[in-house]
């Protein structure tokens, strides 16, 4: 009954990526192009991760 409010690790895993990937976004509009890459980096393997939960 509960369950559609109950968030899946896959939704999370998404929210997390999407803001990762504002993240960068925003350093990359600062100049900071360190964390661009970092949080690019993050962002790709919270990505990886949702790829393999979905398989």
């Amino acid at each position: 009954m509960f369950s559609r409010f109950r968030k899946s690790k896959r939704d999370k895993l998404k929210r997390e990526y999407t803001s990762l990937l504002e993240q960068a976004m925003q350093a990359q509009r600062r100049g900071d192009i360190r964390s661009y890459s970092d949080l690019s980096d993050q962002a790709k393997s919270v990505l990886d991760e949702i790829d393999s939960l979905q398989k």
